[in-house]
This record gives structure tokens, sequence and C-alpha cells, in this order.
């Protein structure tokens, strides 16, 4: 399995508000990812339905809290 990369929240940030990554929230549970959820973000059920879809050429950005 590869090296995960972690990135700071400016650079998630700067990513996001440029097109280049969406943003994930990480939580399964769909309660928990209500509260945590970021402006932008898909919760990880709506990514995983989304997944066929999706662009190829952007960065995804999981978080959790």
């Amino acid at each position: 399995m590869p090296d995960v990369e972690r990135i700071s929240a400016e650079d998630a940030r700067r990513k996001v508000q440029n097109g280049q990554a969406m943003l994930v929230c990480a939580y399964d549970d769909e309660a928990k990812c209500a509260t945590m959820r970021l402006e932008g973000a898909r919760s990880l059920r709506e990514f995983r339905g989304a997944l066929p879809s999706l662009p190829k050429d952007r960065d995804i950005i999981f978080y959790c809290a």
C-alpha cells in the first residue's frame, strides 16, 4: 500500500478552491459526518456513489477531526 501524503489545512483549502481537489469527510457514520462536514465536502457515502463518474485529474482529500 502506498504512503498517504499529508498536507496542511491551508494547502487543502487552496487545492479545493482552485478546483485541483475534492474534499471528502472520511467518517462512515453519516450523523458524525454531518456534524464535522466542511463547506463543499462530500460525505463518504456520496463519494462512493459518485466514484465511477468522478474526474480522474483531481486529487481527493479525505479528512476527519
